[in-house]
């Protein structure tokens, strides 16, 4: 493992002290630089593909499995297919990340596609993390897509943050829950420059009690733009709920596409988007304090995104 995975890996995720205690996977450049599995978690090389089958046995509880990857260099197009199979009753924690480094011209790009199984009962919660840096003037570009499917009583519960320095992202999400799943995502994304992502969810609630709660925080600043979309399908008695909530600073754009599907009487679904830029008194009260505008612009932003 090189000096610039172990920089990343203690950026997005829980390297701090040179190691991770539990079952891993370390990726860098397209090879694996580490592996460990546990008695509960099996983590096994997929067959036909690029990519890892991640095993975790039914009941298994208080454990954390790890999976980042990192590109180190430009001229790189890393492809990885990993996928999730988690047993009935299982509670668990699934820390990814990726980091991008490039300082050449050529592009960098991760693409990361994560198919989890949980099964009837079974609770995870899924920690991601993107990053890119270097001094490189080629694309630093990641593209995750996640398809999850949720068996009666599951529940995913998803955190992910871009970090800043991403080129482009399109981040890809699909989901099917059945009777009593739930599903819950917190998304966080800063933009700066000239940078784009977007974002875009498809649910679909096939069970009686599904729910949805999907929230996506951003941050548009320089001359970047973002793209917010989400569609909810309710196909059954069932809630879902989308949010959109940005700040523009600078000529940062953002477009919010939020939609709702509702094929059953007793779907009850509602969406919320709310652009704009920070209110001048939040500044104001911040500065009699002593700090800068700069400060507190950044104080603010902060805050948003925590």
């Amino acid at each position: 493992m090189n000096q610039i995975t172990d920089e990343l890996l203690r950026i997005i995720s829980s390297f701090k002290d040179g190691t991770f205690h539990g079952a891993y996977n370390i990726r860098e450049d397209g090879q694996c630089a580490g592996r460990q599995s546990s008695e509960n978690i099996q983590i096994d090389s997929k067959q036909g593909a690029p990519g890892l089958e991640i095993h975790i046995k039914p009941g298994t509880r208080g454990e954390t499995v790890y999976i980042p990857a990192c590109v180190t260099h430009a001229g790189f197009d890393d492809l990885v297919y990993n996928d999730f199979f988690v047993g009935e009753g299982a509670d668990v924690i699934i820390e990814a990340g990726c980091g991008v480094h490039s300082d050449g011209e050529e592009e960098a790009r991760h693409n990361g596609i994560h198919r989890f199984i949980l099964e009837k009962n079974a609770h995870v919660v899924y920690k991601e993390k993107h990053i890119a840096n270097g001094a490189g003037s080629g694309a630093k570009k990641i593209d995750p897509v996640t398809d999850a499917e949720l068996a009666e009583g599951a529940c995913l519960e998803m955190d992910t943050v871009q970090l800043g320095g991403v080129t482009t992202t399109t981040r890809k999400t699909r989901a099917v829950l059945q009777k009593n799943a739930r599903l819950v995502v917190r998304e966080r994304i800063m933009t700066n420059g000239d940078e784009f992502a977007r974002t875009d969810f498809v649910v679909r609630l096939e069970g009686e009690g599904s729910a949805a709660d999907l929230v996506s925080r951003s941050v548009a600043r320089g001359n970047s733009r973002q793209e917010f979309a989400s569609t909810i399908k309710g196909n059954a008695p069932c809630t879902g709920h989308s949010e959109c909530d940005a700040i523009l600073a600078e000529n940062g754009t953002v477009l919010a596409q939020p939609g709702l599907e509702a094929n059953h009487v007793d779907a009850a679904l509602i969406h919320e988007a709310a652009i704009g830029k920070i209110a001048g008194e939040q500044l104001l009260k911040l500065r009699t304090l002593g700090l800068t505008s700069e400060e507190a612009e950044e104080r603010i932003i902060q805050g948003f995104l925590k």
